[in-house]
């Protein structure tokens, strides 16, 4: 199924729809055009061209978080018995998923504690998966621990690679703290917030971070200036936070959801003038996913109420896809931006691909 937006363009048309027995809890793409997804009942699995194939069956408990590296050469998978599972993707299944499956090098056991935060280094092939109130960074390549990092303040609630590789963020109560890679034994430099940050995001230039708090505020700063802007107003905690990679001159565009509604904030040429916002109403229930485009102003939202919505450059509804009768749970958009997965709370997976009477959506 897809909609036509308010002008008769088509974006997106279906590619191609399966289900997993299960709430699919992240869709994620490799560069090389690979979609994993993985469920509450502890599915992965890989996509390729209509084909379909388990890396781990249901039956076991959540995996929470799922994440292909920077190059592509290995998918790594978080859960609730507190492993993270670390597969090779170097086999010839690239090359069709005929003659070769990926290997599992590595079940890094940390059980009691859940895995629901990871994120692979933007690059080299480093994990930062959170551990309760630590965080652990492994290397894929040597397969040993690099460092174990302790928030303290409580549980790591969000981490984030800075893409310029040169640090990373952590999010929980008090703030978010801020490691050098370059070493690991220096204090961390920290935004202070006033309750805990709950989501974080650097945007594509590495030059701005932006966290979304439990006090429903949303605090962006300029990174290693001293204050950062506070945004509030917000209806509920902020869920959701998206950059675009490009923007006006000043910077990138940020997109925010909270409960249903979105918050797109433009920051004015003066700094003192602060970031502005623009309302887009479009859903009347719970935003789960809200994503930007890889190289457009194009922005996607999933929610509860079984609409994905794509907004032209930010602003408009230009289509709305469906598909997920019991809501959506998750979205992501394919590095070259040609196509779109997400995930239904039923179980669903759907694949869009760009139509080519929809080309220049902003």
């Amino acid at each position: 199924m897809f909609g036509v937006g308010t002008k008769g363009k088509v974006l997106f048309k279906q590619q191609w729809q399966g289900s997993l027995s299960e709430y699919v809890t992240v869709v994620a793409w490799s560069p090389d055009g690979l979609l994993a997804a993985s469920s509450a009942a502890g599915e992965v699995v890989l996509w390729q061209d209509g084909n379909l194939v388990s890396l781990l069956p249901a039956g076991l408990v959540s995996i929470d978080c799922l994440a292909f590296s920077f190059d592509g050469k290995f998918l790594a998978a978080g859960g609730q018995d507190g492993k993270v599972r670390v597969w090779s993707m170097t086999s010839p299944l690239l090359r069709g998923m005929r003659g070769g499956f990926p290997d599992l090098i590595a079940t890094l056991d940390n059980a009691p504690s859940w895995v629901d935060k990871l994120a692979w280094s933007t690059i080299c092939n480093h994990l930062a998966f959170s551990l309760g109130r630590y965080l652990q960074i492994w290397d894929a390549d040597s397969q040993n621990v690099i460092t174990t990092l302790p928030f303290a303040n409580s549980s790591v609630l969000d981490l984030a690679w800075r893409p310029n590789g040169e640090s990373i963020a952590i999010s929980g109560n008090g703030g978010v703290k801020v490691w050098s890679t370059k070493d690991w034994d220096d204090d961390p430099y920290l935004i202070d917030m006033p309750s805990a940050s709950i989501v974080t995001a650097w945007s594509g230039d590495s030059k701005y971070i932006a966290s979304g708090n439990l006090d429903n505020t949303i605090a962006v700063l300029e990174y290693g200036s001293p204050h950062p802007w506070v945004m509030r107003g917000f209806p509920g905690k902020i869920s959701n936070l998206t950059w675009s990679q490009r923007g006006s001159s000043n910077a990138p565009l940020l997109a925010a959801s909270s409960i249903e509604g979105i918050a797109v904030w433009k920051k004015e040429a003066d700094d003192k003038d602060g970031w502005n916002a623009n309302v887009l109403t479009l859903h009347d229930s719970k935003i789960q996913a809200l994503e930007f485009h890889p190289h457009s102003l194009l922005l996607a939202s999933a929610a509860d109420d079984g609409w994905l919505g794509l907004w032209t450059k930010a602003k408009q509804v230009g289509q709305i896809l469906e598909g997920a009768s019991g809501g959506f749970s998750c979205v992501a958009w394919s590095q070259d931006g040609k196509q779109l997965a997400a995930g239904g709370q039923e179980g669903e997976l759907i694949i869009w691909s760009e139509s080519k009477r929809g080309k220049g959506f902003g």
